[in-house]
């Protein structure tokens, strides 16, 4: 029983300890069990199998959410959707499905971590550059950005025409004329991979030489139906709702030309999402973190990676949301494991 003394002067004291008191328990820092970040197919994947581990997921999905399929008009090459499905919608089932269990999708954006490196450590992070949150598990699926020429026309004509994915969109060409740009494996992988659908594939290389493997240049060069431009450019993709043509430019002759095409690939490259991680997690020269052997474990116990964030041969929406089961998996068997540290591979 709380007795106030009787003079008035008394009482504004106790009314002021209280209301620091109730200030004090509302900022308290959240822990979460298992935090997801970034919401792809890797992260609702992960979120679907983790809610239903009873891992009580948080997702914050990003500036993107839904990730790089968000920018897809068709996916063909998903299982289970034998007439196909839009990007869009399919990351709203995914969304819905792990909802379903009991995940919670939270608009946000992770900007600092401070990784434990303790087995059983609790892991801090910010979200939003002002929220500070702490977890026992951390699901990394913050993906990979397609890097594209900056054209507005390429812009205009992403979903168009325009594509990062040959083996994602290339179907859709079958029996056209299109066009890649890039000179490196990847360019050379997917320009082979088109010839085999299309009519034409005519490749764009800005230098007078592919930065390609010896054996990767081979190939393209024995498909007569590959038609390689060296030291040449993209002037502009021409169409205003679909990619009708390409104007190209010779960057030694300044000569220009256009020429009739369906479609238009980019193949330069893809920036992994690892830049707040960098420091913390291992990583190889290009920035993909680094899960050894079959698994999505990072060199931070507790703190897992999957999809495009550390896959950078096949950067599909399959492989992706296989690799959050994985994650998921990994991250449900630590924690049974936390109690036992020298069970904690």
């Amino acid at each position: 029983m709380i007795t106030l003394c009787k003079e008035s002067s008394k009482k504004p004291t106790f009314v002021r300890l209280r209301i620091k008191e109730t200030r004090v328990m509302s900022e308290k820092i959240e822990r979460l069990k298992t935090l997801i970040i970034g919401s792809g197919p890797a992260g609702y994947t992960a979120a679907i199998y983790a809610a239903r581990a009873d891992l009580k997921p948080v997702m914050y999905t990003g500036m993107e959410p839904g990730g790089q399929l968000t920018t897809t008009t068709e996916v063909d090459n998903f299982p289970g959707y034998p007439e196909g499905i839009d990007g869009p919608t399919m990351m709203v089932q995914l969304q819905q499905q792990a909802e379903r269990f009991g995940t919670e999708v939270r608009i946000g954006m992770i900007t600092a971590v401070n990784f434990s490196d303790e087995i059983g450590g609790i892991h801090k992070l910010t979200v939003d550059g002002t929220k500070e949150i702490e977890a026992e598990t951390v699901i990394i699926s913050t993906g990979a950005t397609a890097k594209y020429l900056g054209l507005p026309s390429e812009e205009r004509l992403k979903g168009g025409g325009v594509s990062a994915c040959a083996v994602c969109d290339g179907f859709f060409y079958k029996g056209q004329e299109v066009a890649i740009v890039g000179g490196g494996d990847t360019a050379a992988e997917e320009a082979s991979y088109l010839a085999n659908i299309c009519s034409k594939v005519t490749m764009l290389i800005r230098k007078d030489h592919m930065r390609a493997s010896k054996a990767m240049q081979h190939r393209v060069e024995s498909l007569s139906n590959i038609d390689i431009r060296y030291n040449t450019e993209v002037d502009e993709i021409i169409g205003e709702q679909v990619v009708e043509g390409l104007r190209m430019i010779n960057n030694q002759t300044q000569e220009k030309e256009e020429i009739p095409i369906t479609g238009f690939f980019v193949a330069i490259g893809h920036k992994p999402n690892t830049e707040i991680f960098k420091g913390q997690l291992d990583m190889d020269e290009t920035g993909y973190v680094l899960t050894p052997g079959k698994s999505t474990k990072t060199n931070k116990p507790g703190v897992f990676a999957s999809g495009d964030v550390q896959d950078k041969d096949y950067r599909q929406a399959v492989t992706a949301a296989g690799t959050g089961c994985m994650a998921a998996l990994d991250a449900e068997r630590y924690l049974a494991a936390v109690e036992t540290p020298e069970e904690v591979a």
